[in-house]
């Protein structure tokens, strides 16, 4: 497709995809622009829903809160039942859906829960990607970064700044630092990703559904992105 040719992808047959990254490596940018670009495709993030529950106070998100701010990933009981639900009660699970997942699985054993509960809808993931972003990239934007919570659109000060300093660009309301949007917690962060980030790859590359893609910005990884889902599902 030219790139200077403004027009949406049409799939030729469900995609269900699975973004993997490390905090901050662009999941949510890549998956706002796959919306647009692609209208056939819902999404779902495991950090939007858990930042609602947060907000809300619920049982749940006072419990995941306490994870959280202290950079440590969620048990995977907790964040399991949490997404399956969600999936469940989008009635995304048959075999016609075509969606988009973000931030879960991340480890090996939800990633086990994960395909047992789809195998059973005959609606297996069948593209996982992993975006690939320097580090030294990654605590910079965080840095930067302020999200409009209710729509979960993310700002970069730097490169993505809103019309209005600290006001949505849609709705004027005001825009929020995440409890984890530091340098020091972020680390923790990484450090807590990478240690399961590796295992999680190699199951994937078992199933023969992983391809990785590099790149400092969201410019330079989303042509790649959508090149790759359109060889493998678009017209």
């Amino acid at each position: 497709m030219p790139t200077n040719v403004k027009q949406t992808t049409q799939l030729l047959k469900p995609l269900r995809l699975l973004l993997l990254g490390a905090p901050g490596s662009g999941k949510g940018t890549q998956t706002s622009r796959l919306l647009k670009e692609i209208p056939q495709l819902s999404s779902i993030s495991s950090g939007d829903i858990l930042r609602q529950e947060i907000k809300s106070e619920s049982e749940l998100g006072r419990e995941a809160a306490t994870y959280i701010v202290q950079g440590k990933l969620l048990p995977d009981v907790l964040i399991t039942r949490l997404v399956t639900f969600r999936l469940s009660a989008l009635t995304w699970l048959k075999p016609s859906a075509a969606w988009l997942l973000d931030g879960f699985p991340r480890t090996t054993t939800q990633a086990l829960a994960l395909d047992e509960l789809l195998k059973q809808h005959d609606a297996d993931l069948n593209l996982v990607v992993e975006l690939d972003v320097p580090e030294s990239v990654i605590l910079e934007r965080i840095e930067n970064r302020y999200v409009h919570v209710p729509s979960g659109r993310v700002y970069n000060l730097q490169y993505n700044p809103p019309k209005v300093p600290g006001l949505d660009d849609i709705t004027g309301e005001p825009l929020t630092k995440r409890l984890d949007d530091t340098a020091q917690v972020f680390k923790k962060r990484l450090e807590e990703y990478n240690k399961t980030n590796e295992p999680l790859k190699k199951y994937y590359e078992r199933s023969g559904v992983l391809s990785t893609i590099s790149g400092e910005t969201s410019d330079i990884i989303f042509p790649k992105l959508l090149n790759l889902i359109t060889s493998q599902f678009g017209d």
